[in-house]
């Protein structure tokens, strides 16, 4: 095949493979590499029939097209891979010269995607929005309870000032927890964004390491990482605690299985091409996965885990997702969760030069 003529095949937002007669594949093109998350290397050692749980049906297709000629056969299929959830894809198969056949496959959800991704960007705006007005109003009467209450203190009788300074003294905390709590809310929108050169796997290694300190048994963190990931412009303070923050949830999830001995956290990196990240097109992205073999997210709350104060376990503050995603926005990237029982799966893709 002539390598000038498959070039531009690389510019198609849609994963194209090429396969021989005998079903093996030949070409990649760069969608396809993203949407198999795989390289042009691994996927010309397999065929079309293996490719999948169920790819005879994908090989079948072609073997149809091939016998009766068709210009193209189309169906939708919904190609399954081990461990993970299924592939539901629009399949259009071409017959080439000397039993060559040429399949373009299309995600039937892809567009789906796009428009929760535009929906959850006005989303996070508008509650970015919120919080700020809303810690704001909160703040000026805040200080002026708390101050009122050390007031109250001092003017206390002596006879009664170790009972009734008890009730001052739990205005005075709630309070400040409250304090605490607005401040975490403006945090985002109050530090400066400090950019300079990131490698993402000097971010990774750093929460491995915090992580382990906290969990040292029970927990495994295996590394997965592409080092052909070139170093991009971020702020790497933020990103560290946006991993950090999914990371310790996953953790925390995992009590069970850490008690267990079978915990394990994966951190994984790969190279996107072809990406569009907030209605932006992209020539390559990092796509970073943060995975756990945990019980899953609730569905109650699967749709709202970025809100704001909305936490799966007792005690958590709601936040640490929260403010990933603003970090992550504040990147010019997405993050999104996919999640089942044995599996949550945070991806984060970031533009990359």
């Amino acid at each position: 095949m002539n390598a000038d003529a498959l070039a531009g095949l690389d510019l198609l937002a849609s994963a194209v493979l090429i396969a021989d007669a005998a079903g093996r594949i030949q070409y990649a093109n760069a969608a396809a590499e993203n949407l198999l998350d795989s390289s042009v290397k691994a996927l010309s050692r397999q065929s079309l029939a293996t490719l999948f749980v169920n790819g005879d049906e994908l090989a079948a297709l072609c073997e149809q097209a091939k016998a009766h000629k068709y210009a193209d056969i189309r169906q939708d299929l919904a190609l399954e891979r081990g461990g993970r959830e299924p592939l539901h894809v629009h399949s259009i198969v071409s017959v080439l010269d000397g039993g060559a056949v040429l399949v373009e496959l299309r995600e039937n959800d892809q567009q789906l995607k796009l428009d929760r991704e535009e929906r959850l960007l006005d989303q996070s705006q508008a509650n970015k929005e919120l919080i700020r007005n809303l810690a704001h109003e909160i703040k000026n009467p805040l200080g002026g309870i708390r101050g009122a209450a050390q007031l109250l203190e001092l003017e206390l009788p002596p006879l009664h000032l170790t009972q009734l300074r008890e009730y001052t003294q739990v205005i005075i905390k709630e309070a400040d927890r409250l304090q605490t709590l607005v401040d975490r809310l403006l945090a985002p929108h109050r530090r400066p964004h400090i950019v300079g050169d990131v490698n993402i796997h000097e971010v990774l290694e750093r929460v491995r390491s915090l992580i382990l300190a906290e969990f040292p048994s029970g927990l495994a963190i295996r590394r997965d990482y592409d080092a052909s990931i070139p170093e991009f412009r971020g702020d790497k303070e933020q990103l560290i605690q946006t991993v950090l923050n999914i990371a310790h949830n996953a953790a925390q999830a995992l009590a069970e299985r850490i008690e267990a001995g079978d915990a394990e956290i994966i951190l994984k990196t790969r190279v996107a091409r072809q990406m569009t990240l907030a209605k932006v097109r992209y020539a390559l992205a990092l796509d970073l996965h943060i995975i756990d073999n945990g019980p899953g997210i609730s569905p109650q709350i699967r749709d709202r885990i970025f809100y704001p104060l909305v936490s799966g376990r007792d005690g958590g503050s709601g936040l640490g997702l929260t403010l990933a995603q603003t970090f992550v926005q504040q990147h010019m990237g997405v993050i999104e969760c996919e999640s089942r029982p044995g599996l949550t799966d945070f991806r984060i893709l970031l533009p990359l030069p």
